[in-house]
């Protein structure tokens, strides 16, 4: 059974569904589309939606039922509980996440990103809803402040460096994704266990994270 899954480097549902591949040791075909193809997905799905799974020709969308799909493929792995704790804190961080993190997305070397149309394809979709990236990069001080407060209160939820709750469970999806495109951002503060778990599943998911652009 071959494996092709469609994704933009810069996206955190896109992130979960590469998880379940490294988590399971399990090969893949990576393909990043363009940010401005909208005929690929839509001839795939119907709509322009990544990430997309294609398994012998045919479509899976949405990153978690994707997840599920591969999880189910020899022994499941993702057996532990969920969180309400971590639930609300991802609630918590949310609209912080998106005035720090889009804004820096944009100017990275992405593939997604690789033609200058495809760049203010995401920059002209993005800032209609966010507003425009040179008043949320001005706000980056405060934003950080805030984020590194709500780091602090992560530490303590964090059970085990490989799994958050103790045992892998699909909060890990959730939390690891968006605190991989947070490695964008420069002069973020992770206390020891928060830094600690994320190495520690970006080595066990083979998803690297994005210090290497941060600003």
């Amino acid at each position: 059974m071959a494996f092709k899954l469609y994704i933009y480097e810069h996206c955190p549902f896109c992130v979960k569904a590469r998880m379940i591949f490294g988590l399971k040791n399990i090969d893949f075909e990576k393909i990043i589309l363009l940010n401005d193809n909208e005929s690929g997905p839509i001839r795939m799905i119907g709509k322009k939606m990544l990430p997309i799974l294609e398994v012998d020709g045919h479509f899976i969308a949405e990153s978690m039922d994707i997840v599920a799909y591969i999880d189910q493929q020899a022994a499941p792995i993702i057996t532990g509980r969920t969180s309400s704790k971590i639930a609300k804190w991802l609630e918590r961080v949310a609209p912080l996440f998106s005035s720090l993190i889009i804004p820096r997305m944009a100017c990275a070397p992405f593939k997604d990103f690789e033609t200058t149309a495809a760049r203010a394809y995401f920059v002209c979709k993005k800032e209609a809803a966010t507003g425009l990236f040179s008043h949320r990069l001005g706000e980056s001080a405060a934003l950080l402040e805030e984020i590194n407060k709500l780091l602090e209160e992560l530490a303590p939820l964090i059970e085990k460096s490989n799994a958050v709750n103790g045992e892998l469970s699909t909060d890990d999806f959730h939390l690891f994704s968006q605190l991989r495109s947070l490695s964008i951002v420069k002069d973020v503060f992770y206390p020891v266990e928060v830094a600690t778990y994320l190495q520690s599943m970006s080595k066990l998911s083979k998803v690297g994270l994005l210090d290497q652009f941060a600003v």
